[in-house]
């Protein structure tokens, strides 16, 4: 026991490098979190309109990011083998195939959102003024639309680059200056004239292009990884196949996973106000801890990625067991602190005695969820995309949400008409369902791949 906690633990070296990627990428997720909820919170000090129609409209953005995070991926999976190789000349040319490739849904993403607003919004609300404020937003917001997907490569670089601490102060930046000029175009102090949702559309767009200019800026040093342009124009087809084998699964399971999860979210409003309510507090706790979870995922992969494509597999097997058991341990450590936030929560937030009810039960079950959602998110997004086994992930979510999880609460919702909490356990259903077939995935060993090629 003693030498297998030290194996575990004692390794400085790693724990080290792993502590190093994991706590950027997570302080990154915390505060991509927090513009949203600041967003709401001061759309919401304006009227309820506003912040409805402009939670609406960022639906567009929600699918955008998935693509684009998707690409960011295949940076991550490819890159952090290639730099593990220390081949940086095929680092650069992945570089300028995720530019190019981002910038191309950057573009249809910008062109609907701003000459065809209304139609797009028609596809979300049916209220005319939900719509029009919707088209407002969407109008100024789309030229962020149009740079984001650039910046999140620049990003994506460094972080497999060994600069993931200047990603993370960047994005964290870009957070901190969108949520301030957020506050400066919404209410307009002073001489400003108040712009309402056109101002925080336009808090946006100066906080992405602000971001894309430090990331151009920063990448000019010598040890970063610099974009050439005729490596966005430049097809090594081989390369390029080799990008989309290992993106496309990442694009389809961010579908299903994205489609899945509003769907979810859609089901428990049909349950009515107070379950609504209750299931829209236990999301925000849910996603401020698989915020930790992505951290411990993406900084696993890019670490693992490094040994797999430098050779050394079975050091690389080696790291893969270790984060294995890191993420149970992670699972674990939130379940008491899911119940120490019972009490914190209901002191805080005024919710009817039944939707009180319902959020504390929502909080017992989210308590065993996140165990598994841990354990699933850092072996699936980290250590199996660490060797390119991205494929699992697809299938996983076809059979335990799609075949599952969904069919089961719609099922108990709309046919059997469980209790609300029995349908809110169905829809966790997935994650706790998946653990011991993704433990079995693991021990086969299938990710233990050096995936890059000899140029």
């Amino acid at each position: 026991m003693k030498n297998f906690l030290s194996d575990l633990f004692g390794d400085r070296k790693f724990n080290g490098k792993l502590l190093s990627l994991t706590l950027p990428i997570t302080l990154q997720n915390l505060m991509l979190a927090m513009v949203a909820a600041a967003d709401a919170f001061m759309l919401g000090k304006l009227n309820q309109d506003a912040m409805a129609s402009v939670s609406l409209a960022t639906q567009i953005q929600f699918v955008q990011n998935m693509l684009i995070c998707a690409i960011a991926s295949g940076v991550g999976i490819l890159g952090a083998q290639y730099w593990g190789k220390n081949d940086r000349k095929v680092l650069g040319e992945i570089f300028g195939i995720s530019i190019r490739e981002s910038m191309l849904i950057s573009l249809i993403f910008f062109a609907g959102c701003f000459w065809f607003p209304e139609k797009l919004m028609r596809l979300f609300a049916s209220d005319p003024l939900l719509i029009s404020l919707g088209a407002q937003y969407l109008k100024v917001a789309s030229w962020s639309y149009l740079i984001a997907g650039i910046s999140q490569c620049y990003l994506a670089i460094m972080r497999v680059s060994e600069h993931a601490s200047c990603s993370a102060v960047i994005s964290s930046g870009a957070v901190i200056l969108n949520i301030i000029f957020n506050a400066v175009f919404i209410f307009g102090p002073g001489p400003i004239p108040a712009m309402g949702v056109r101002g925080a559309a336009l808090a946006t767009v100066i906080a992405r292009v602000i971001e894309l200019f430090w990331c151009v800026a920063i990448s000019g040093k010598e040890s970063y990884i610099q974009l050439k342009l005729r490596t966005v124009f430049h097809y090594n087809w081989v390369l390029i196949r080799d990008f989309w084998r290992y993106t496309s699964p990442v694009l389809g399971s961010f579908m299903l996973w994205g489609v899945g999860f509003t769907s979810y979210t859609a089901l428990m409003g049909h349950m009515g106000k107070d379950a609504a309510a209750a299931n829209s507090i236990a999301a925000v706790v849910r996603d401020l801890l698989c915020c930790v979870c992505n951290g411990i995922a993406g900084g696993s992969a890019i670490l693992i990625g490094n040994e797999l494509g430098a050779g050394n597999l079975e050091l690389g097997k080696k790291y893969g067991n270790r984060v294995t058991i890191y993420s149970f341990i992670a699972g674990f450590l939130t379940m008491p602190l899911i119940w120490a936030l019972i009490p914190l929560v209901s002191g805080v937030i005024k919710l009817t005695p039944q939707a009180h009810e319902y959020m504390v039960g929502m909080f017992l079950i989210l308590s065993v969820y996140m165990i598994g959602r841990c354990v699933c998110t850092v072996m699936i997004n980290g250590v199996f995309y660490s060797g390119g086994d991205a494929i699992f992930d697809i299938i996983s979510l076809l059979v335990c949400m799609w075949g599952i999880a969904l069919p089961c609460a719609f099922a108990g919702a709309f046919y059997f008409h469980w209790p609300v909490l029995i349908i809110y356990g169905c829809t966790c259903l997935d994650e706790v369902g998946k653990v011991p077939w993704v433990i079995c995935r693991h021990l086969k060993y299938k990710w233990v791949k050096n995936i890059t090629r000899q140029w």
